[in-house]
C-alpha cells in the first residue's frame, strides 16, 4: 500500500502541472491573445510570473507567446526552477517574506507603472505569491510585515483570514497590481491554491476586486488575539479601502482559473481506481484543523475495517484542501505532518491501512518535507526511536517524529502548488 501511495500521489501531481495548465487555457491568435471567453487585442505582452508555479508557467506562455513578448519578470522560491533569457528572475522567501520579496514586488510595481493602453500584463499567478510579493504598504517596514505574517501563520487562522490582513497592508495585492497596470488591460491565469478557487483569494487577490474590508481585517485580530505591530495599527487607522467588485477599473481585467486542487484529486482518485482500490472522493475542500481531519479520516477508516461501510476494502478514500494547525508547543512540523502523525496515533496497532498527506508544493510548514506518511505501525517505529509520538503531537513535533519513524515525505520541490492531497488505502489485510 505505501508504494501504491507514492503511485498516487506521482499520478496527482503530473495532474497539477503548471504548464500543462497554461498551454491548455491560453491561445495566442494572429491578433488577440485568448483565455476561455476572455479575449484582448495586443501587440505587446508583458508578464508578470508570480508564486511556487511561476518558473513553469513563465516557460509555457514564453514559448507559446514568441515575439508578442516584450519582457516581463519571474518571481518564485528560492530552490525552485526558474530559467528565462527573456525574463527577469528573482528568488524569495517564502511564506516569511524576505527583502528579495521586497526587491520583487519593487520591480512588479515598476513594470505596472510602465505599461501603456496598448500593451497587455499576462499574469500567471500560483500559490505563495503573497508571501514572495513583499510589499508592505508604507510605512510598514519589511519586519514588522514578517511578524504580523508570522503570527497569523502560527495562530491558526485559515488562509482566506490570513490573506484578508494581507490584502488590507499591502501594495499590489487586493487588486493593487492592476491599479498600477491601469490604463493597460489585465490577463490573470490562475493556479488555484485555495479552497473555492475564488480569484480574490487566490495569492490574496493581485488582480481581482476585494469584498473583504478593513473591518474584517481587524476580526482576524480579535478572533485569533493577535495584537499587530505598531506601524500596521497606524497604517490601518487611515488606510483606504481596497477596490471592490463594482470598480470600474476591472472592465479590462479577465482571471482565468486554469488549475486546481481538483485537477490533482481526482487524478488520485483514477489512479486508485486503476490500482484496484474502490475511490471515494470526499471533498476538494476540506478546511480546518488538522488534527481534526485526520480524527475524521480515523473514524471512516476504522468504520470500512469493521463494518465495511462507506464502502468495503480495498478502498481508497481522497480529499483534498487546505488544513491549518493551531501551534500550541515550539517544535517544528506543518498540517500534513500532523494530520500523518495524529493518524498514527489514533489507529495505534491497528493493520490494513496506510494514508498519505502531502503538501502539493513539497513543502508542508516551513520544512523541507511535502507531508508524512502513516500506517498502524507508524506510531511504534517512533517509539523505538526513543520518541513518544503523543508527546511529539502535544508538541506540533509532527517533523521529528515521522523522520525518527521513517516516514516522512519528501519530494523536494514540485514545480507546482494547489493545496494539501490526504490519501488513505484500506486493504483489509
Amino acid at each position: 500500500m505505501e508504494e501504491d501511495l507514492r503511485q498516487i500521489l506521482s499520478a496527482s501531481l503530473a495532474a497539477a502541472d503548471p504548464a500543462e495548465a497554461v498551454r491548455r487555457s491560453l491561445r495566442v491568435e494572429e491578433s488577440a491573445i485568448v483565455a476561455g471567453d476572455e479575449r484582448f487585442e495586443a501587440d505587446r505582452v508583458f508578464v508578470l510570473a508570480a508564486g511556487k508555479a511561476a518558473g513553469a508557467m513563465a516557460r509555457a506562455a514564453e514559448e507559446m507567446l514568441g515575439e508578442r513578448l516584450a519582457g516581463g519578470l519571474i518571481v518564485t522560491k528560492h530552490g525552485n526552477e526558474a530559467s528565462s533569457e527573456r525574463l527577469e528572475t528573482i528568488f524569495a522567501a517564502h511564506p516569511e517574506p524576505d527583502e528579495k520579496g521586497v526587491e520583487a514586488a519593487r520591480r512588479a510595481e515598476e513594470l505596472a507603472l510602465s505599461l501603456g493602453e496598448g500593451d497587455l500584463l499576462l499574469a500567471l499567478i500560483s500559490g505563495g505569491a503573497s508571501a514572495l510579493l513583499a510589499d508592505p504598504a508604507p510605512p510598514i517596514e519589511l519586519a514588522d510585515l514578517k511578524e504580523l505574517t508570522g503570527e497569523l501563520l502560527r495562530s491558526g487562522a485559515d488562509i482566506g483570514e490570513i490573506n484578508t490582513v494581507r490584502k488590507h497592508v499591502s501594495v499590489l495585492k487586493g487588486g493593487g497590481l492592476v491599479s498600477l497596470a491601469a490604463p493597460a488591460p489585465t490577463l490573470a491565469l490562475l493556479l488555484s491554491d485555495v479552497v473555492g478557487d475564488d480569484p480574490s483569494a487566490i495569492a490574496s487577490g493581485l488582480t481581482a476586486p476585494d469584498p473583504t474590508t478593513l473591518e474584517e481585517t481587524q476580526r482576524v485580530f480579535r478572533r485569533y488575539g493577535i495584537e499587530p505591530p505598531r506601524s500596521v495599527v497606524e497604517y490601518l487607522r487611515d488606510a483606504e479601502e481596497t477596490p471592490k467588485p463594482d470598480d470600474a477599473l476591472f472592465e479590462k481585467v479577465a482571471s482565468v482559473v486554469c488549475g486546481s486542487g481538483r485537477h490533482a484529486a481526482e487524478a488520485a482518485t483514477e489512479k486508485a481506481r486503476e490500482l484496484g482500490y474502490e475511490p471515494m472522493l470526499l471533498s476538494t475542500s476540506v478546511t480546518g484543523d488538522a488534527r481534526g481531519i485526520a480524527s475524521v479520516y480515523a473514524a471512516v477508516i476504522r468504520e470500512v475495517l469493521e463494518s465495511g461501510n462507506p464502502l468495503p476494502a480495498p478502498c481508497a478514500v481522497v480529499s483534498g484542501g487546505e488544513a491549518t494547525v493551531t501551534v500550541r508547543g515550539d517544535g517544528t512540523g506543518g498540517p500534513n505532518q500532523e494530520f500523518a502523525l495524529t493518524l498514527a496515533v489514533e489507529l495505534d496497532g491497528v493493520g490494513g491501512w496506510a494514508a498519505l498527506a502531502a503538501d502539493t508544493d513539497g513543502n508542508d510548514g516551513p520544512t523541507d518535507a511535502a507531508g508524512g506518511l502513516a500506517t498502524g505501525a507508524t506510531a511504534d517505529a517512533i517509539r523505538n526511536a526513543g520518541i513518544d509520538p503523543e508527546e511529539a503531537l502535544a508538541n506540533n513535533d509532527a517533523h521529528a517524529a515521522l523522520e525518527a519513524g521513517g516516514v516522512l515525505l519528501e519530494t523536494g520541490p514540485t514545480g507546482t502548488n494547489v493545496n494539501d492531497l490526504r490519501v488513505a488505502l484500506v486493504s483489509g489485510d
